[in-house]
């Protein structure tokens, strides 16, 4: 029985929601981007208007503006966005219980099954379109196709708005003539690596022999020989069967440079309170935390260290971090940049080695306090109860940001 995959990608999705949230946006270029002040003024999302002016992801908001004069700024709202990516796939969970995320805004979906080919799913892919647009005034794209590769780029092909169709007799005429770079698997690195051989589209990708891509790309390119040529089998993954998170981390560019050791513990120690609360809510203990420190040049350098024993204490956490930043920084410059991640995580019910029962007693005590802190901080806010060195002069003015950004951004 062939598979009927769709892959539906919500069109310019933070800048979309902006024109829902406010509707006077609509007809106007519009950008997304980060605080001026907190040295986040870059470009996440924009809308088509403002794409048709040459406005890209990551340029500064001051480049976009001389792009396009009249572009609107939006501020970010994530708990919009979070909002609005659990209405959609709500929508989806009705149609099927395969559905697998890729970001906040694009998922796969199995839609096949006994009388589904793929006119049938073409047609279940509408209905959706639809559906998204009525309920939610947001625009999809749909990719149709007999496995995900195909399907995803299936939705890249027509924008906005739109679904198109991959079957499996036609592929090689839709698809063989696009740049190489519409394969899902091949970025700049290997577009490059490719282009040395003049390998530019799909086609000529899919023509290669398989121990030449072997001998020049490894793996790696035996798996982009096959996805050319429509050998993909990789499952949807359905939304009860999601694998394990195998980390937590939040950084933050600070207002202003951070001067002092006080300075960076007292970001740490604010950053790593979401990870702890994260850690609970997961039943998850860290065995290892990373730091990332960029200073004031824009260098940036990364340390890591083994939590023994593991730990969802955001203090404990946050101790390690700071000892090892400690250790290992030099402070020849200022600190402009942190971030901390809870790594190497393991299940809260996995038995831990006791070393010192005294340690171990006071580590449990810790533990079962923030568990409380954490049920305060969700039933009153995240503000409700926080540490007295966060709150003691802190002119950092610090805004947490979760490291695996949706996909939105782009």
């Amino acid at each position: 029985m062939e598979r009927v995959i769709l892959h539906c990608d919500l069109n310019n999705f933070y800048a979309s929601c902006e024109c829902v949230r406010d509707p006077s946006l609509r007809d106007k270029p519009v950008a997304v981007c980060g605080s001026k002040e907190e040295r986040h003024g870059i470009v996440l999302a924009k809308n088509g208007i403002a794409k048709a002016f040459g406005v890209a992801t990551g340029e500064t908001i001051w480049q976009a503006q001389q792009k396009c004069p009249d572009l609107v700024i939006a501020p970010t709202h994530f708990d919009l966005y979070v909002k609005y990516s659990a209405m959609v796939k709500k929508i989806y969970a009705d149609y099927t219980d395969a559905v697998e995320s890729y970001g906040m805004d694009e998922v796969w979906m199995d839609v096949g099954g006994w009388g589904i080919d793929i006119k049938k799913g073409e047609k279940i892919a509408n209905e959706i379109r639809c559906r998204v647009k009525r309920e939610t005034e947001l625009t999809i794209s749909v990719g149709v196709s007999f496995n995900k590769i195909f399907a995803k780029l299936g939705s890249d092909m027509k924008k906005p708005d739109a679904v198109t169709v991959i079957p499996r007799d036609t592929f090689r005429e839709k698809i063989w003539n696009l740049p190489a770079s519409d394969l899902l698997g091949v970025g700049r690195a290997t577009k490059r690596e490719l282009d040395k051989y003049g390998i530019n589209t799909i086609g000529k990708l899919a023509a290669m022999p398989e121990d030449f891509m072997k001998r020049h790309f490894g793996k790696c390119g035996v798996q982009l020989l096959k996805y050319a040529n429509g050998q993909d089998s990789s499952p949807v993954q359905k939304s009860d069967n999601v694998p394990q998170q195998k980390s937590f981390g939040h950084g933050t560019t600070t207002a202003k440079d951070l001067t002092t050791p006080d300075d960076v513990w007292r970001v740490m120690l604010e950053l790593v309170q979401s990870i702890g609360s994260s850690l609970i809510s997961c039943k998850q203990r860290a065995s290892g935390v990373s730091i990332s420190i960029k200073d004031n040049t824009l260098v940036t350098k990364q340390w890591q260290r083994k939590l023994d024993p593991p730990t969802q204490s955001a203090y404990m956490i946050a101790r390690a971090a700071f000892e090892l930043f400690e250790k290992e920084y030099s402070w020849a410059r200022d600190v402009r940049s942190v971030t901390v991640t809870a790594i190497d995580l393991v299940s809260e019910d996995v038995p831990m080695q006791i070393t010192l029962l005294e340690d171990h007693d006071a580590e449990q005590k810790r533990e079962k306090l923030e568990k409380c802190v954490d049920k305060i901080r969700k039933r009153f806010g995240d503000t409700a109860i926080m540490p007295a060195t966060i709150l003691k002069n802190n002119d950092t003015n610090i805004s947490p940001v979760k490291l695996l950004l949706p996909t939105g951004m782009v």
